[in-house]
């Protein structure tokens, strides 16, 4: 039975585990994303609430991050937040896992008050989930990144008015 939960700190070796596992699968490879959660941990504004496993029989078979970004433009600044990483053990791909750490991170986040989402990903994947081009809101990823990979994604009716500009993420990402 699929359990989706708050992450405990007891989980984190198996996170990290799992995590390393997933993105070696990928076409890109693993690019650090472990050390990455770990930074995101250690930052001021990190909320447990944000970070959630999928449990199966006991073990932890998918994990998700949300953390806090700015988008800021010569005007002003909105806070979102940017999903990063999405993890699910190979074996257990293509079977919902993904799609139920997703919902439960969108509504948590809905619940804490935020208005959006950015993710880096695969375009075949997330609009699924209501993900779209970043760039048609006038959003830009502060690195360079295929136009298709970076989207974002309201969480509320109006989520994205007023919201342009470039994101910054957390120091942990740096």
């Amino acid at each position: 039975m699929l359990l989706i939960r708050t992450i405990r700190q007891s989980d984190y070796s198996d996170v990290s585990d799992l995590i390393r596992l997933a993105f070696s699968k990928t076409q890109n490879g693993y690019r650090n994303e472990a050390a990455i959660v770990d930074k995101v941990r250690e930052d001021p504004t990190y909320n447990k609430r944000l970070e959630a496993v999928a449990e199966n029989n006991n073990r932890i078979i998918g994990h998700g991050l949300l953390s806090e970004i700015q988008v800021i433009n010569a005007n002003s600044s909105s806070t979102g937040l940017c999903l990063a990483p999405l993890s699910v053990s190979p074996e257990f791909q293509k079977n919902g896992v993904g799609t139920a750490i997703l919902n439960e991170l969108d509504n948590r986040a809905i619940r804490l008050g935020y208005k959006f989402i950015v993710v880096t990903g695969w375009p075949e994947y997330y609009p699924r989930f209501g993900y779209q081009k970043a760039s048609r809101f006038g959003i830009k990823s502060p690195f360079p990144v295929p136009d298709e990979v970076f989207m974002v994604k309201p969480l509320v009716k109006d989520g994205l008015n007023g919201v342009s500009g470039t994101v910054k993420y957390l120091e942990a990402f740096n």
